[in-house]
């Protein structure tokens, strides 16, 4: 263990030098607040074919993240304290736009310099996604590497259609980028705001590449590769385990499947952001969403209420695999159906430095939310760091505070976030967690004297009420990322 730390160290430093090799005048990408990038230089039109290529950008990031989780509980068999650490980063190439066309391509790896056992690579909890488990279990190999993002772009006035690998943000689809690489979709997609003050976007999503896979596999469709022999399945923590191939078979479904999304987002009333949205699996589930903010200002504040309303329909799901996600719809009122709905409020307070969040969050005693695709359903409103809680008859409260010391003229460039989440599971559901307080403390810091480096850091201590003589899961989740764009 002890070279495991020196080694840990000499690798952190070489990360270092390497963004002082890397650095640059100016910062061609920053991440939004939600960990998505966005472009602050792109390339131009140009006039011919061969300058499509000649004048287009490369964007680079160096990246690492560590990982520690300990087990507070009594020592059993199935856990085990782990540890997990990516170094890597991404090279991103953007084509010039040549008659409305132009190319992108985002290459991802991650390396695993400092990493447990190959025995314990299953064990690993909030670190899994720096590595691929079947590539370890099956080659022993720690690294990962992935083209997560190859497309074709077309561009006509105010009308956007991409082809091909790409990220897609909507409500319950997300490149989710908090780890090493993100979740990417084969498809197509189409934007648009040629209606005024309206956003349009339009998805078919044929296959989906989770943060911690290499390759593509289908949208929807459970199986680790202890089942299937393969990582070519949806084995997300959010899926629901009974969609396996072989069930979707027996109950005549298909195998492979596509996700169809339709949102629309419109801010034609003063103040007010509305988003519509339709996601659907449409042999098996489907999900219409309305969400509404509304922004008053207060002299130097900001009051902006939300309201989010998710209606799933089971469309054949149900039948298949039951209303409960984990496998077991013990305590469910109609096992068989997916049918159900989820409600989620919150009131955000905002001043120049600072940003007070009330939330609450609940999913009807019906059936739990399927949304295996990184866009979480209480995502801005109640989930906490790493928490699933759109359970069935599962009441979330939160409230969280996040301080920007930099703003305040205290720490240049250093923000923080405290959060705090008490979640009330259904007792009666065995198959779900015991009650929950989640303490969450978050810190970034932007270093002021090179450009797009930052430092975060990401404590949880999760308090997992062991009830009915249940096992005491009560964790600490502890991250650091050193993050470097270029």
């Amino acid at each position: 263990m002890k070279h495991s730390w020196v080694k840990m160290v000499a690798t952190i430093c070489a990360f270092v030098l390497l963004c002082g090799i890397a650095s640059a005048d100016e910062t061609k990408r920053i991440l939004k607040p939600n960990r998505t990038l966005q472009y602050i230089q792109t390339p131009k039109t140009v006039d011919s074919f061969s300058k499509m290529f000649e004048e287009g950008m490369f964007y680079g990031r160096i990246r690492s993240n560590n990982f520690y989780w300990d087990w507070l509980g009594d020592e059993l068999p199935n856990k085990k304290d782990n540890y997990a650490m990516g170094l890597g980063g991404s090279i991103v190439y953007k084509s010039a736009i040549y008659g409305g066309f132009s190319t992108e391509a985002a290459f991802y790896g991650s390396e695993s310099p400092l990493h447990m056992s190959d025995e314990d690579v299953g064990r690993i909890k909030a670190g899994k996604d720096v590595t691929s488990r079947y590539d370890v279990t099956k080659t022993g190999k720690w690294g990962l590497y992935s083209l997560a993002v190859a497309n074709i772009d077309y561009k006509y006035a105010k009308t956007d259609l991409r082809v091909g690998r790409l990220m897609f943000e909507s409500v319950l689809t997300r490149s989710n980028d908090t780890k090493m690489i993100p979740n990417t979709f084969e498809g197509a997609v189409l934007s648009s705001k040629e209606f005024d003050k309206t956003k349009i976007s339009l998805a078919y999503l044929t296959r989906q590449k989770l943060r911690d896979h290499s390759s593509f596999h289908d949208i929807i469709t459970y199986g680790n590769y202890k089942e299937i022999g393969a990582p070519y399945n949806n084995d997300d923590s959010a899926s629901h385990r009974k969609l396996t191939p072989s069930a979707l078979k027996t109950h005549g479904k298909k195998t492979h499947n596509a996700l169809v999304v339709a949102e629309m987002k419109n801010k034609s009333i003063s103040n007010l952001t509305l988003t519509l949205n339709y996601t659907a699996v449409p042999s098996l589930i489907s999900d219409a969403i309305v969400e509404g903010a509304y922004a008053i200002t207060v002299g130097d504040w900001k009051v902006i209420p939300a309201l989010r309303y998710i209606r799933q329909f089971d469309n054949g799901a149900g039948k298949v695999g039951g209303a409960n996600i984990l496998g077991s719809s013990l305590g469910y009122k109609n096992p068989d159906s997916l049918d159900t709905y989820l409600v989620a409020a919150k009131v955000d307070f905002k001043s120049k430095t600072t940003k007070f969040r009330l939330g609450y969050s609940y999913v009807a005693d019906k059936a739990d939310i399927v949304a295996p695709w990184r866009g979480f359903p209480t995502g801005g409103y109640t989930r906490a760091m790493g928490q699933y809680n759109w359970f069935a008859n599962t009441k979330t409260y939160l409230a969280r505070v996040d301080y920007d010391l930099g703003k305040a003229g205290i720490v240049s460039g250093l923000s923080v976030m405290f959060r705090y989440a008490y979640e009330d599971f259904d007792e009666n559901k065995r198959t779900l967690f015991d009650d929950t307080n989640v303490y969450n403390f978050d810190m970034i810091h932007k270093l002021k004297s090179l450009q797009g480096f930052e430092t975060r850091l990401r404590v949880a201590y999760v308090d997992i009420a062991h009830e009915n003589d249940s096992d005491d899961l009560s964790y600490i989740d502890s991250r650091l990322e050193f993050n470097y764009l270029f």
